[in-house]
């Protein structure tokens, strides 16, 4: 398990504020809203209005529907229940790049904030299981804003291990073994949420692949990748000597090659497509963060986006023998004429 330092540094406390306040600030107002169960069931939180059928309990009638439809309706409930959310977040070496102001690390940190902020409810609970050099470690969930906080605050003051020159014997099992670590996110059981892996997916072979889509089956995923642009183009710089910040192999790649140059750009393209293949196979959302872009802009757009979807996703199909000439469909009303939550049902998708 991960241990706090009992003495957080100035610099650690700093960042975990202006962390906050950009979120609370640039995030809250725009996507706040409460989610809704992840299981279905008897609650006093109202949904969509839908005909009624019989056997349906007549104190649950949409009068209002039913007046403009003539057609009677019902509102369907479903229970309003706590969140538990589980985040995965890859700290290790390869996270210590970047190119811009921001490295890859910084980057990861900044989308967890970004989701526990956004979750942070009266009894909501969050826990994280963090990737770094020196193997996987736990972070307790816990409840509300301080238990965020904590979890933040342990975040930042993980120690960083990158190799900034060749190791003399360099260790190839040092690499980041994404697919293990996937795998203890639902380790022991844990209750249906919210499950969020951060993390560059480097991983050539895909082998996270298998335990995300086991992981998918009990929990809302989203996938958060983030990116530095440094590695989908090589420069036009001679002979670059590249060390893995992993292993400490040496690699001298020749980039004033243009062929050089272009095999690398389109691998890197590539492996993004397989990416995202693969987390759409799975059912992950997908948000891409890049150190050289507003991070809290995509992460509006996206959810926007990932709202709009669902929207045009839930609305029924409109039967044209029901309109009885009036040229428009059945009206809905509840929770179906307001924002939904946090991504629907949580507070990111």
């Amino acid at each position: 398990m991960l241990v706090q330092p009992s003495v957080t540094s100035p610099s650690v406390e700093r960042t975990l504020r202006r962390l906050e306040i950009a979120v609370t600030r640039r995030l809250d107002g725009m996507l706040l809203g409460e989610h809704l169960g992840l299981l279905p069931g008897q609650g006093t939180e109202k949904a969509e209005s839908r005909e009624y059928h019989v056997g349906d309990d007549v104190r649950r009638m949409d009068w209002a529907v039913t007046a403009r439809t003539t057609v009677p309706h019902v509102h369907d409930l479903v229970a309003d229940r706590e969140l538990e959310t589980w985040a995965l977040v890859d700290l290790t070496a390869s996270q210590e790049f970047g190119t811009t102001s921001l490295r890859k690390r910084d980057l990861a940190i900044a989308a967890t904030a970004a989701v526990g902020f956004l979750t942070a409810r009266t009894g909501n609970r969050m826990g994280a299981v963090v990737l770094t050099p020196t193997g996987p470690q736990l972070i307790p969930a816990r409840p509300g804003r301080q238990g965020l906080r904590s979890l933040l605050r342990t975040l930042l003051s993980v120690p960083e291990g990158a190799h900034d020159r060749p190791a003399r014997q360099p260790d190839a099992g040092a690499a980041t073994d994404l697919a293990a670590a996937i795998a203890e996110l639902d380790r022991p059981r844990r209750r249906r949420g919210l499950a969020v892996v951060v993390s560059d997916f480097l991983s050539t072979d895909l082998s996270w692949e298998r335990p995300m889509r086991v992981l998918s089956t009990r929990h809302q995923l989203l996938a958060v990748e983030v990116l530095d642009p440094a590695e989908l183009i090589l420069p036009s710089v001679g002979l670059l000597p590249v060390v893995d910040a992993e292993t400490g192999t040496l690699v001298e790649i020749p980039t004033g090659s243009r062929r050089v140059r272009d095999r690398y750009r389109e691998a890197a393209a590539e492996h993004r497509a397989q990416v995202e293949l693969a987390l759409r196979r799975v059912g992950a959302a997908h948000l891409v963060l890049r150190t050289d872009s507003d991070w809290l802009v995509d992460i509006v757009r996206f959810v926007s986006t990932s709202r709009t979807t669902r929207g045009a996703a839930r609305r029924a199909p409109v039967d044209r023998g029901n309109l009885g000439g009036t040229g428009r469909a059945p009206a809905r009303s509840g929770a179906a004429g307001r924002p939904r939550g946090l991504a629907g049902r949580v507070a990111l998708p």
